[in-house]
């Protein structure tokens, strides 16, 4: 990226970081702080694992509730048949129908978050694969959209549970809230999340697992935290 192409906006930021790891606390502090855009900013971590995903038992995928949520609405749909439709319209879910709804996310339909759907109706959603592959939105046991317990599920994704996955070079890219959270809300997301990723270490995992963690805002520069700060044994 040329020095021309970058805003004075980010210059300034990038120069009020300093070059080296900074504690999880002050390095969420500093993302606070260097908010400059009239939007609220996503925070986001990014961390590079000491993995190698192309073997099965190095892939890492699963799903962590932020105690302090995501700081986004979620909307959720629900694909199910029966008595599931009545549990999941009382559990606030935002879209539910059967093959009602699989037509209208054939047609383009998107305006939702999260699709959850009950095992017997999988076999329907499959033809969808294609349209909800490519945006992540693809029900799957793995990231909890595939389940009888609807209404738990629900809820868990209306309270701020996320899904996260290992890219195929071992990074974990993952939203923790928004800006307009105290950073002591942020701090307890971080850690939700390191302790989430420390559990479900894949099997194969060897040697260091942490490698690096970044952080930053949407439009902020990317500050480093020293993994020790996170208590990672």
């Amino acid at each position: 990226m040329g020095s021309s192409k970058v805003s004075h906006r980010f210059r300034k930021a990038c120069s009020e970081v300093e070059p080296r790891l900074y504690n999880y606390t002050e390095a969420v502090e500093l993302m606070k702080k260097l908010a400059s855009v009239k939007f609220i900013e996503t925070a986001e971590a990014h961390i590079v694992l000491g993995l190698e995903p192309k073997y099965a038992d190095q892939q890492l995928r699963s799903t962590v509730i932020l105690p302090k949520g995501t700081g986004k609405k979620i909307k959720v749909a629900v694909i199910t048949k029966g008595e599931k439709v009545a549990e999941a319209l009382s559990a606030g879910a935002d879209l539910v129908g059967s093959e009602d709804i699989i037509e209208q996310i054939l047609q383009g339909r998107l305006d939702f978050d999260k699709l959850i759907a009950t095992p017997e109706v999988m076999p329907l959603i499959a033809k969808l694969g294609r349209v909800l592959g490519p945006r992540g939105l693809m029900p799957s046991p793995k990231a909890g959209t595939v389940t009888f317990e609807v209404a738990q599920a629900i809820n868990e994704f209306k309270l701020g549970k996320l899904e996260y996955r290992a890219d195929k070079t071992g990074i974990l890219h993952i939203p923790f809230g928004k800006l307009n959270l105290s950073s002591e809300d942020l701090c307890l997301n971080i850690v939700a999340l390191q302790e989430s990723i420390n559990k479900n270490r894949p099997s194969g995992s060897k040697g260091k697992y942490w490698k690096t963690c970044n952080i930053c805002s949407t439009m902020g520069p990317s500050i480093g935290i020293d993994i020790s700060s996170l208590k990672y044994l």
